[in-house]
């Protein structure tokens, strides 16, 4: 840790070195060696450790939501967990994945540029079987999809990619739009070779047995437009922020629809049994409230509001004059 020297230590310094009090190849001998990191500028880090630990937490939604969607579309067992969250850069994540494969090419609208999906073949192939009424079991032979194959891929990752956008709904409001699958990674040159991307890896296991991997690769420059709602500081306001319009929209509208029980209290008496009992119509009660005072409305069994008495049209009724609060026990 530095220390910042005050201007009087600084002015003592320089008259010890004027003087020749200090000796500065002593100073220079003695001085202990700033320690050097190295740094490769072919493989910048431009994600921070915190940026990686946000993309995580934001997938492990993602792998939940999917692992339902899939159990439920394919009525298949299907578990989907985050294997691994990192950087590198877009050369070695080409180099990385098998050939063929499955690669899902598709816009975050209104973020620029296109991230890709990659789905080995060990996991395309029993889904596609899973779709057609099949037990979900594997192939052995490695082989590039047919058309009809492709067709259906992109009809099920089209519903997928929903999930990704249900999953991203509290950091950012994306419209994923699929662009085009390919099955050779070699000729998939959309970006720099030295651009980092973040690589979001998931399992996949098919009636408990371990089937493959999906990897999510999402370029920094996609990412960079929301880069800063990464941070755990941005998250916290988020996440205590005050509802949204649409939302106090929506539950005012439907506390409309709450039934709630409201009592007026007139006043009260004390009589005998026998006086109750010989009660006739007609009769008249003195109660213990003047005519003067406001009458107690209660909510729900809580004192809430001072009303007035009184009619709309032929129906009797009261009206709110004042705010107060307690219960019938208390009150």
């Amino acid at each position: 840790m530095q220390e910042i020297l005050s201007q009087n230590e600084i002015d003592s310094l320089l008259e010890a070195l004027t003087t020749g009090k200090l000796d500065v190849e002593e100073i220079k001998h003695t001085a202990a060696p700033t320690p050097s990191k190295p740094y490769d500028f072919r493989r910048p880090n431009k994600f921070s450790k915190e940026h990686l630990r946000s993309l995580e937490m934001l997938h492990q939604n993602f792998a939940r939501l999917l692992s339902s969607f899939f159990s439920g579309y394919l009525r298949a067992s299907i578990n989907i967990e985050v294997a691994s969250v990192g950087q590198m850069i877009y050369e070695e994540f080409m180099r990385s994945i098998p050939s063929p494969t499955v690669l899902t090419i598709f816009q975050c609208r209104p973020l620029e540029g296109a991230a890709i999906m990659e789905t080995n073949s060990q996991v395309v192939f029993p889904l596609i079987d899973l779709m057609f009424g099949g037990p979900g079991t594997a192939t052995d032979k490695t082989r590039e999809l047919t058309d009809i194959e492709i067709t259906v891929v992109r009809r099920l990752y089209q519903r997928v990619l929903e999930n990704l956008s249900a999953a991203w709904h509290d950091l950012y409001e994306i419209e994923p739009e699929i662009e085009g699958i390919e099955t050779n990674p070699r000729m998939q040159q959309m970006y720099s070779p030295n651009e980092v991307v973040a690589l979001i890896t998931f399992s996949v296991s098919i009636e408990e047995e371990p089937r493959g991997l999906i990897n999510l690769c999402i370029p920094y420059i996609v990412l960079e437009p929301v880069i800063s709602r990464l941070s755990v500081r941005q998250q916290f306001i988020r996440q205590t922020g005050g509802p949204k319009e649409e939302e106090a929209k929506w539950i005012k509208h439907w506390l409309g629809y709450s039934n709630v029980g409201m009592d007026v209290i007139l006043g009260e008496a004390s009589i005998t049994i026998r006086d109750f009992i010989q009660l006739q119509t007609d009769d008249v009660l003195m109660l213990s409230r003047k005519i003067d005072h406001d009458l107690e409305l209660y909510v729900e069994n809580e004192l809430k509001f001072g009303v007035q008495a009184g009619r709309v049209n032929k129906n009797l009724a009261v009206q709110v004059v004042a705010l107060i609060e307690g219960d019938r026990d208390n009150g």
